[in-house]
């Protein structure tokens, strides 16, 4: 599924979306995004910056290793999987997709919408996304 496919998927799917994108984590870019409402580049480029430094910040990083370290955990991959996050108006749910977790997905809905909904329908298009 190419990364326009998932954001295809997340905007039909997802109850209330406004906007749904895809990060590629390595390079901290945009690798498709789509929303209702036109917005400058500068903002689409620090929304894939505040991905990467919600899911891999120097202390987000260190929270994940300690608990490594903690529980004798030899795991190499990241704890966090989903970051839900509401605003005054909007719901903002990042999951990386399973099997390569080098990649968020990121949607953006009303608040107004089923959170129970939204997270379902984000973790089936992340369960079955590959970029």
């Amino acid at each position: 599924m190419s990364a326009d496919a998932i954001v295809q998927s997340l905007m039909s799917n997802v109850p209330k979306a406004i906007a749904a994108g895809v990060v590629d984590m390595d390079s901290g870019m945009l690798l498709a995004i789509k929303t209702v409402d036109s917005h400058p580049q500068a903002v689409l480029d620090m929304v894939a910056a505040a991905t990467k430094d919600l899911y891999e910040g120097d202390t987000v990083m260190s929270i994940e290793n300690t608990f490594k370290k903690a529980r004798g955990d030899s795991y190499s991959g990241h704890y966090f999987r989903e970051i839900i996050v509401t605003s005054k108006n909007l719901l903002h749910i990042f999951a990386r997709l399973d099997g390569q977790e080098n990649v968020v997905t990121v949607v953006v809905a009303r608040i107004d919408t089923n959170l129970g909904l939204a997270l379902m329908k984000t973790r089936e298009v992340a369960s079955q996304a590959k970029v």
